[in-house]
């Protein structure tokens, strides 16, 4: 190192060393700044790659989701049916029981085959049947069907006639026996449950009702039957009498089944 006594002895002027002094202070002092840079720049970059590893390591560790089996579809046929089947509807053809028709699917079906007829007039005639026919345990559905038959679905044209409120062709044998008549349409209607009756039951068995039918005591007495069948040669003489009142009972099946 270069003192100030020598360069005073060397008569070496000051202002001469002064540039190489400073160069020598400013080379040693950029080596110290340069290796100071340095090191705190691998300092910092080893603390943040041990962040990272760390921040890495605490991180919770991502699982595959695998989501659940599906259940097996079962085949459609296999499962059981929730729907009930409607049960279907099998009119009795004894007479003496329960109608299964109300008067309204009755009047339905009277309609199917006369339809220009009043729909509440009808309605109200059938719920006579069913009334009158629940009184002296008759099957409503057997006294509706055969009052179509006799009438022609209330067209009447033969012997009997609308006025007389006959459904049942009681009583009609010739011009000059043409039919019972009656007051109203439920007395009508009772006289004809009544003459089922009389033909369905023995003679110890009483009506419930008023006594309507003329013709009820000697039937009551010498007749006896129990399913449509029975009316062929006693109550008409009309040898397919009862097929087609069977005929008339198997389309109010179809209608309502």
């Amino acid at each position: 190192m270069i003192s100030f006594s020598t360069c005073k002895s060397s008569s070496v002027k000051f202002s001469t060393f002064l540039p190489i002094f400073i160069d020598m202070i400013m080379h040693s002092f950029s080596k110290k700044l340069l290796l100071g840079l340095l090191c705190t720049t691998t300092l910092t970059l080893f603390s943040c790659q041990t962040t990272k590893q760390t921040q890495k390591t605490n991180e919770p560790e991502e699982t595959e989701i695998v989501p659940p089996d599906e259940p097996e579809v079962s085949d459609i046929t296999d499962a059981p049916d929730t729907q009930e089947a409607k049960e279907k509807i099998v009119l009795s053809r004894r007479i003496m029981d329960n109608g299964k028709l109300t008067a309204t699917q009755l009047a339905d079906y009277f309609l199917s085959q006369h339809p220009d007829y009043d729909y509440i007039e009808i309605v109200h005639f059938a719920q006579l049947y069913t009334v009158e026919a629940a009184v002296e345990g008759i099957n409503s559905d057997v006294a509706f069907a055969q009052m179509c038959l006799e009438t022609g679905y209330l067209r009447f044209g033969g012997l009997v006639q609308p006025e007389f409120h006959n459904y049942c062709g009681l009583g009609a044998m010739d011009a000059e026996n043409p039919g019972c008549v009656f007051e109203t349409e439920q007395l009508g209607v009772r006289a004809h449950i009544q003459h089922l009756q009389a033909y369905a039951t023995h003679e110890d068995q009483v009506l419930n009702n008023e006594l309507i039918d003329p013709r009820y005591n000697w039937v009551h007495k010498t007749k006896y039957i129990e399913t449509i069948e029975g009316l062929t040669g006693t109550w008409a003489t009309d040898p397919n009498y009862a097929v087609k009142i069977e005929s008339i009972l198997s389309r109010m099946e179809e209608m309502v089944n």
